[in-house]
């Protein structure tokens, strides 16, 4: 009887995470879905690597513009409802792609519309669920380099979860199946919030929710509060320079899971199988890097480890597709990046809960992200342009170079002795009181 209640007791506790987790793992697995069906629906219908490249452009060109400022209204209206609001209109309008599609009365201007809903209505919600991980880690009583190793550990699941359903739903049913699924993934995300997390989790700060009163209105108070995070953001100088560096990634990320990787399946023979063989490839191996990271993390130098995990994870992945390597070879060669790559989310996320006082913490890391994802439209957009008039091989090579370039280069910045400095403090101990955006003194 002990034993049992004891157990109980310690699944009680760590429900706020676990919660937290499904719902992120959930709605992610449908994004990735998502993320081979359309594109392969796109070039099968058109044969068009451009068309495919300006519909990722259209999801993520409204989720970048609106994460940029959406950070007060998730601060000031609690994440734990903005999740759940976001997920339900994200299932709906995913789910009127396929029925439009079934009506045959889906032209692709109404695709591009309803892919860019998506996006927007997405991006409120992705953030929000990533600004409760720290009070999820607080409440369960972990460190937050294992609670971030943990969301890592998620996302890398669902990289592996999604494409591996991706592939087959695409190759046994169609691409429309995949849409249908996405829309079943944002529902299930959207109960999970509302029914599993206490009830008292994820309400707004307290001071997020008073702090407009000063300015007299709400639009005030929203302006203000967007000040206070550009003004924060614009004085620390290692956040800055994390996401600047990110930003290139991502965009030649985005590129190659949007074009580059779709491109080379057709091109290469292997059909869309090969697509989920090889995202699945580095998932399972991102995972168990994240889980190597969620345990051992918090005992390592962070900087050395970041590093080391970006030249694993980065240039290789390019250049072994231009090579014209075996499939199998690609397989292993993206999966050793993803083992590299598991390391390096972890590492982000606990640096960035730490050096961000609580009460800024929607609005900054929605800012921040913004920038980091800013590439993430245009990758597939110039991508698919590239590969139109240069051809696969070239592009491949010289994103792989630029690839190398820019997170070795970045390490070069003093700023990075920094990464290590927070360890062992509290989140943002040193911060300090929320401070106007016209007051704000540079940080020590």
């Amino acid at each position: 009887m002990a034993a049992a209640g004891a157990q109980k007791a310690g699944l009680t506790r760590m429900r706020p995470l676990a919660g937290l987790l499904a719902a992120l793992l959930i709605a992610q697995s449908g994004t990735r879905i998502s993320a081979i069906a359309i594109p392969w629906f796109v070039l099968t219908t058109t044969g068009s690597a451009t068309q495919a490249g300006l519909v990722a452009f259209c999801e993520m060109g409204p989720y970048v513009v609106i994460k940029a400022f959406t950070g007060p209204l998730v601060d000031r209206a609690g994440p734990r409802r903005v999740s759940w609001a976001a997920d339900v209109v994200s299932a709906a309008a995913a789910l009127l792609i396929p029925l439009l599609h079934l009506q045959g009365v889906l032209s692709f201007g109404a695709l591009l519309a309803l892919v860019a809903v998506i996006g927007a209505v997405r991006s409120p919600g992705d953030l929000a669920k990533e600004v409760m991980v720290p009070e999820a880690a607080e409440r369960c009583g972990l460190p937050l380099e294992r609670a971030t190793g943990l969301e890592g550990v998620v996302e890398r699941l669902s990289g592996t979860v999604g494409p591996a359903a991706g592939g087959a739903l695409v190759a046994l049913v169609g691409p429309m199946a995949g849409l249908g699924v996405n829309a079943a993934c944002f529902a299930a995300g959207a109960l999970i919030v509302a029914v599993v997390l206490p009830r008292g989790m994820g309400r707004p700060h307290e001071r997020s929710a008073t702090q407009g009163a000063d300015a007299g209105t709400v639009e005030a108070g929203y302006w203000r509060s967007l000040r206070q995070g550009f003004a924060f953001l614009s004085r620390e100088r290692l956040l800055l320079t994390l996401n600047a560096m990110i930003g290139v990634t991502n965009l030649l990320d985005a590129a190659c899971v949007a074009v580059f990787i779709p491109v080379w399946a057709k091109e290469s023979g292997h059909g869309a199988g090969a697509i989920g063989l090889i995202m699945v490839a580095f998932s399972i191996a991102a995972t168990a890097g994240s889980l190597a990271a969620a345990a051992v993390a918090h005992r390592l130098r962070r900087r050395p480890v970041f590093f080391l995990g970006w030249l694993v994870a980065g240039a290789p992945r390019f250049l072994v597709l231009a090579s014209g390597a075996p499939l199998w070879v690609v397989a292993v060669v993206v999966g050793a990046g993803g083992f590299g790559g598991g390391f390096i989310n972890p590492i982000v996320g606990a640096v960035t809960y730490e050096r961000i006082p609580p009460e800024l913490l929607g609005r900054v890391r929605g800012i921040g992200q913004a920038m980091s994802w800013a590439g993430i439209p245009l990758g597939g957009l110039l991508a698919g342009v590239a590969v139109t008039g240069l051809g696969l091989t070239p592009v491949l090579v010289v994103a792989g170079i630029v690839y190398f370039l820019t997170t070795n280069l970045a390490g070069l910045r003093p700023e990075w002795r920094e990464m290590d400095r927070h360890r062992g403090k509290g989140r943002a101990d040193s911060a300090g009181p929320l401070a106007s955006a016209d007051a704000a003194q540079p940080a020590s």
